[in-house]
């Protein structure tokens, strides 16, 4: 069984070890933020942070992780308090969401790496592919986002969630069981 630490927690995955990690994640551990979209490591939805590295999913064999930190977007921050999570929102660089995870990854460990970069350095860093097109607000965002992390400005752009964690299942309607009569 590979070992591994996802979002600061050691865990065992039982899963044949030629899993792309993006399955692991997703039906092994129930982290279902990373997301599917190519499967070829092109389109960036997959994205999360293995050993602080934003890496596609879709093309790490779990075997290949064994060892490794991963950080997926549940990891990123609990409360969506992330610079990169509060940027986003505040410029509006959220359509569908769908690419969203992956593009918060890649944002993150761009900014890890360089709090201050340049508009070409975020271009080259976030090669992920969204089909709505928020490009100049993503490259707005990130920037903001730098901003914060470097203690230039503040934002409060996404408030945080309004049911607890534990309770989440329990609030959505759909999953409630019906009532006995």
């Amino acid at each position: 069984m590979p070992s591994l630490t996802v979002n600061e927690r050691p865990v065992e995955i039982r899963m044949d070890p030629a899993t792309p990690l993006l399955w692991a994640l997703r039906d092994g551990a129930n982290l279902t933020g990373t997301k599917y979209g190519c499967g070829t490591g092109e389109c960036g939805a997959c994205m999360v942070l293995v050993d602080g590295e934003a890496r596609p999913s879709c093309t790490i064999p779990l075997s290949q992780a064994e060892g490794s930190t991963v950080t997926t977007i549940e990891g990123l921050s609990r409360d969506r308090s992330h610079p990169v999570q509060q940027a986003l929102v505040a410029e509006q660089a959220i359509q569908c969401g769908f690419c969203t995870p992956g593009i918060a990854i890649a944002a993150a460990a761009l900014l890890a790496r360089n709090a201050d970069p340049s508009e070409d350095e975020i271009r080259t860093s976030l090669t992920n592919l969204c089909r709505c097109g928020v490009y100049p607000r993503l490259v707005r965002a990130v920037q903001r986002a730098g901003r914060v992390l470097r203690g230039v400005e503040t934002i409060s752009a996404a408030p945080p969630p309004t049911v607890p964690l534990r309770d989440a299942a329990r609030a959505v309607p759909a999953l409630t069981p019906p009532k006995k009569p």
